[in-house]
């Protein structure tokens, strides 16, 4: 309990109690003790929000800050000095704008200081018209001021300002130092500047700055950005100090340039020397396995970092999740979804996000809705991500329900969000639906379609059976044609057993797509149907002239042993694969079984019937989409 203190004591002294309880930490007293001095002067406002700062309650010190100003106190240059510096680290924009126009009021803009202050905490909330603004108004600018400058144009992204503020810095004659280059190198790095990044390692090497330990990082991550991994290394191995960013950057860069197997020995190496590791160590290391491919190895160096006694943060479950999509581990997706869960990471936009296009690509689309449902903010990423897991699910009727939903709410449809469409219209036979999204691209969002947005029209018109509206579709194309929307026409052309556009697609996509066998198959089949055996013989001649071959067909239940799945590699696997779910169900309502190809006809029809006469549903992912069998039908409508 608060000790009583005199109605009014001398000012000396409040300052000298108050300083007292913030060397020993005790804000919260000092707070008491400020609210009981009836005029505390500027000196004893500044050391308080100080004392905040340092002990991270950047909230509160702009709180004191706002009281003060309640009070009629007119601040002082070092009182705005201490709010701007809250304001840099809370990263409120908003405040920043206030502290900037109160420096004005009070006469303070042109303070060199103080302005200098001002960049630096625009620059920490990524606001360049405010930084610029400040900037401006300072009329001797010194090397702190460029720098800060620039390093906002970096840090937002503009890096090409960035680099002109650096030049402009030379030409007005303020020499640069080592934090110049070092915020500076970042912007090389990014727009793949090789020979302005080397200049600037003359730079350093004329003047010293070798040693300086932030300056060697930014070197070796500019050198690596730049595809010169052997300058990058060469940069590190003469740094005269490292530290764990040094050698993280390093580590990076080597799966950067896609040499994942250097990467996991130069990890290996840093483990056995004994350098202190980091979660970035370990987060680089998984996320250099997944950009490799290496999506099992990128689990096995997570449990790894556990055994470490290393507690997954959120970048590693943002870094991880992609693996287990990709390896469709929905046993392990959904261990994570608990770690998630228990940890408080769920409002996380990003991780729940990826937690619904696992759930989604590994058929369990009920959990994917949930986890969506869920979410306390939805981004476009989160919208479209949904969007699209209901359409690779074959409903897309709520897929145009969720982009409707989704305008409706005031949340602006990007490129990505009309490929879901589309491809959802595509799977439910939608055709005039999907024209009317694809036609509202320009003329309601001002989004111009690419090949990508095409190709899924001629899909939404094939699929429906208007053979000839997507053929003359395509030829009206103002873009060229990719492989993707003549093989449309042609798959449809062997549903709706249309031989001649058959032909014109097929001759297309030996010209664009000429390696492909699939383009040969597809052609084969439709002219076997169509009792051509001649032709149909000489497209597989053709085929095996060429050297290639049908990829062999491979299926599996989730979640079952490597030694289970290469059982299934045969001919018809599905039929197998659905099988062994059926022995292994153990009571379960669906089985999801996996497929590297195109499911064929027998099979489909096999599988429809199985469907009824086991009463389960089960679910296929082929090459192309989810295939949900019930009752004797499939959610495809038959269209393979």
């Amino acid at each position: 309990m608060m000790s009583r203190l005199p109605a009014r004591f001398p000012p000396h002294q409040s300052f000298k109690l108050i300083r007292i309880c913030l060397e020993s930490g005790d804000l919260q007293r000092a707070l008491y003790l400020l609210d009981k001095v009836p005029e505390p002067d500027l000196r004893t406002w500044t050391i308080v929000i100080s004392a905040h700062i340092q002990h991270g309650f950047h909230k509160k010190a702009i709180e004191i800050y706002a009281t003060l100003l309640g009070r009629n106190i007119k601040p002082d240059k070092l009182l705005l000095l201490s709010a701007s510096k809250a304001c840099a680290a809370s990263g409120d924009v908003v405040k920043a704008r206030e502290i900037h126009n109160d420096a004005i009021r009070f006469g303070f803009n042109r303070d060199l200081l103080l302005g200098n202050a001002l960049i630096a905490m625009y620059g920490k909330c990524k606001y360049v018209d405010g930084a610029k603004r400040a900037f401006d108004d300072i009329v001797v600018k010194d090397v702190v001021s460029w720098t800060s400058m620039a390093s906002c144009y970096v840090n937002c992204g503009m890096f090409r300002q960035g680099v002109m503020a650096f030049r402009e810095m030379g030409s007005d004659g303020i020499r640069p130092n080592s934090l110049t280059v070092s915020s500076i190198l970042p912007a090389f790095a990014d727009l793949k500047e090789l020979k302005l990044g080397r200049e600037i390692h003359g730079f350093v090497l004329r003047n010293g700055m070798e040693g300086n330990l932030y300056v060697s990082s930014a070197l070796v991550n500019m050198y690596a950005s730049c595809a010169s991994l052997r300058q990058a290394r060469l940069v590190f191995d003469n740094m005269s100090q490292r530290d764990i960013v040094s050698w993280n950057v390093i580590l990076t860069a080597y799966f950067l340039n896609k040499e994942c197997e250097n990467g996991l020995a130069l990890f290996y190496q840093m483990r056995k020397a004994g350098i202190e590791l980091n979660h970035a160590s370990w987060n680089a290391v998984i996320s250099g396995c997944l950009q490799n491919g290496q999506n099992e190895l990128a689990l096995d160096t997570f449990n790894k970092m556990q055994d470490s006694g290393f507690k997954p943060n959120q970048i590693t479950i943002v870094t991880l999740l992609p693996a287990c999509t990709n390896l469709e581990n929905l046993r392990g997706g959904r261990e994570i979804h608990g770690f998630v869960f228990r940890h408080s990471f769920i409002e996380d936009t990003t991780i729940t996000t990826a937690l619904v296009l696992l759930y989604a690509r590994c058929g369990d689309l009920e959990h994917s809705r949930e986890v969506f449902n869920m979410m306390p903010t939805k981004d476009v990423v989160a919208w479209n991500t949904m969007i699209l897991a209901n359409s690779m699910h074959g409903n897309g009727e709520e897929s145009l329900m969720l982009f409707h939903k989704m305008v409706d709410l005031g949340i602006k449809p990007n490129s990505v969000t009309f490929i879901g469409v589309l491809s959802g219209c595509s799977h439910s036979k939608l055709a005039d639906k999907g024209l009317q999204i694809f036609n509202s691209m320009t003329s309601e969002y001002a989004i111009k379609p690419d090949e990508d947005h095409y190709s899924c029209m001629v899909n939404v018109l094939s699929r429906a059976g208007r053979l000839e509206q997507a053929h003359e579709f395509i030829q009206k194309m103002p873009v060229e044609p990719i492989a993707s929307a003549w093989g449309a026409l042609l798959g449809a052309c062997t549903v709706y057993e249309n031989v001649e556009l058959a032909r014109i697609a097929a001759g297309r996509l030996f010209e664009i797509d000429p390696d492909n066998p699939a383009n040969y198959v597809l052609l084969s089949n439709i002219l076997f149907t169509a009792k051509m055996w001649v032709e149909a013989s000489e497209t597989r001649k053709m085929m095996r002239d060429k050297g290639l071959g049908k990829t062999p067909g491979r299926s599996w239940v989730q979640n079952v042993e490597q030694e289970e799945r290469e059982e299934t590699l045969c001919s018809h696997s599905e039929r197998l694969a659905v099988a062994f779910g059926i022995l292994n169900s153990s009571g379960k309502s669906s089985i999801p079984v996996f497929n590297n190809l195109r499911i064929c006809g027998d099979c489909h029809n096999t599988i429809k019937l199985i469907a009824k006469i086991v009463d389960m549903q089960i679910i296929v992912r082929d090459s192309l989409r989810f295939h949900h069998f019930r009752d004797g039908y499939c959610s495809c409508r038959d269209f393979l």
